[in-house]
């Protein structure tokens, strides 16, 4: 007998993913799915960026590089592709970069991220044991078809994963070495043997001696052996039935604040992995960084290496009607005061599908009452709209929709002004918001008077 499907409101989608979407929205975070709900704008890039997923799943690899002003929704489109990707069956990675936790000039700490990060359609992070256990399962079928025995079957395997890992080998024989050592720790039922032996696999430092010992590795993963290891992971994703591996690199703008030692080794870094990627060495990768402008065009960024610089030029200068969505670089628009206000609505329609009054939600939070809260946030962070999305939709989601659907007397032109307090603010935000203020932690962005009907939303 069937499982009954999730039950789906009038929006089309089902309640556990209204459910999640609305509920990053409150917490002013962007939704880990879901997102083509709400893309506004970003309808241009679809066509060029689904043929470069369709060339990675066909044994290619892409580089891209998104720019984008604070708030302009680098995140959002990194998650975004990444549904799209997920769809196609690609394994995921989004990977933030900073200075203390993943410098991007130690790219084994960077595979290391990936490894924990990384999810597939079926399994949430980190799905590396997962993928390895499939490409091991699909070995012995294929050894199977092929016509081995049971008896047979453990040396087959063994000759099909020397002749799939050949190239990698040559670059990365511990890769292979570590794989033969966790199958041969399964076999013979030392669990722990086999989990430390994952571990070292997946770039993590400290692994016992023993697990070392009994795999024939030695050391920990460095930075050259990094590449080869992602090698042989993008070799493991693809026989186990995946199409290919999504990269995120984000906030790679973080470099300009490093020493300038480590500036220049992590774009060094940079420009050594986008030359591995046109190589062609990376096969099934699909790897996607996102910046400021300033980290493009800036001389603490890539400005500072002319290799690199060279490898991302795109040009600008033209209308942004006219950006070329299959150049190395994207330029994403932003948003304006229309398109805030659309997504307001996009927002307001997908809650009041699953609100316990839909009709008493679109009514309160009509048209103009989005338009007079887009244009009050808009103005608290000095008229910037283009920064305004995250605390738009946090303001609209958690105090005004929330209250809507549960107080039947709540009305928000009413019973609501904006009021934004530091705490919940980013520091760019921070700095946006210029209003007076009787304290630096309570910031207050709107005088009018509460009881007034006919006051704004603002």
């Amino acid at each position: 007998m069937n499982a009954p499907s999730p039950a789906k409101s009038d929006s089309g989608i089902s309640a556990t993913r209204r459910r999640d979407v609305i509920d990053a929205l409150r917490r002013g975070a962007v939704p880990e799915s879901g997102l083509g709900l709400f893309a506004t704008g970003l309808g241009r890039f679809e066509a060029a960026l689904d043929a470069e997923l369709d060339a990675v799943a066909s044994g290619a690899s892409v580089f891209k590089a998104v720019r984008g002003e604070y708030g302009s929704g680098k995140t959002f489109f990194s998650r975004w592709l990444g549904e799209r990707a997920r769809r196609r069956n690609f394994a995921i990675a989004e990977i933030q970069i900073s200075e203390n936790e993943t410098p991007l000039h130690r790219l084994e700490t960077v595979y290391r991220r990936l490894t924990e990060r990384m999810t597939t359609s079926s399994f949430p992070p980190s799905a590396l044991r997962p993928v390895v256990d499939a490409w091991f399962y699909a070995l012995e079928e294929d050894a199977l078809a092929a016509g081995a025995t049971e008896e047979g079957l453990a040396a087959a395997v063994d000759e099909l994963m020397a002749l799939r890992l050949d190239e990698v080998s040559r670059h990365a024989p511990t890769f292979a070495a570590a794989l033969r050592g966790y199958r041969a720790a399964l076999d013979a039922g030392e669990e722990r043997t086999a989990a430390a032996i994952l571990a070292w696999l997946g770039g993590q430092p400290h692994v016992a001696a023993s697990a070392r010992r009994a795999a024939g590795v030695r050391g920990d993963l460095d930075h050259f052996g990094a590449l080869g290891f992602l090698q042989g992971l993008l070799t493991v994703l693809r026989d186990s039935g995946h199409c290919g591996l999504l990269v995120v690199l984000d906030e790679v703008e973080t470099l300009q604040r490093v020493r300038s030692d480590a500036r220049d080794k992590a774009l060094n870094a940079l420009r050594q992995l986008i030359d591995e990627v046109h190589s062609g060495r990376f096969p099934g990768l699909y790897l996607l960084i996102t910046g400021t402008p300033a980290f493009y065009d800036g001389t603490q960024g890539v400005q500072r290496l002319a290799p690199l610089s060279q490898r991302l030029a795109t040009d600008f200068t033209t209308d942004p009607r006219f950006d070329n969505p299959r150049a190395v670089q994207l330029r994403l628009p932003g948003f304006t005061l229309d398109s805030l206000i659309g997504l307001g609505r996009t927002i307001r329609d997908l809650y009041a599908s699953g609100a316990t009054s839909p009709r008493r939600v679109r009514e309160l939070a009509d048209d103009a009452y989005l338009a007079d809260l887009a244009q009050a946030v808009s103005g608290a962070l000095g008229g910037k709209v283009g920064v305004a999305p995250r605390l738009y939709l946090k303001k609209l989601v958690g105090d005004v929709l929330d209250r809507i659907d549960q107080f039947e007397d709540f009305d928000p032109r009413r019973h609501y002004h904006l009021t934004l307090t530091g705490a919940e603010l980013t520091p760019e935000e921070r700095n946006l918001a210029a209003a007076p203020a009787a304290s630096a932690d309570d910031v207050v962005l709107d005088d009018v008077d509460p009881d007034d009907s006919g006051a704004d939303a603002g």
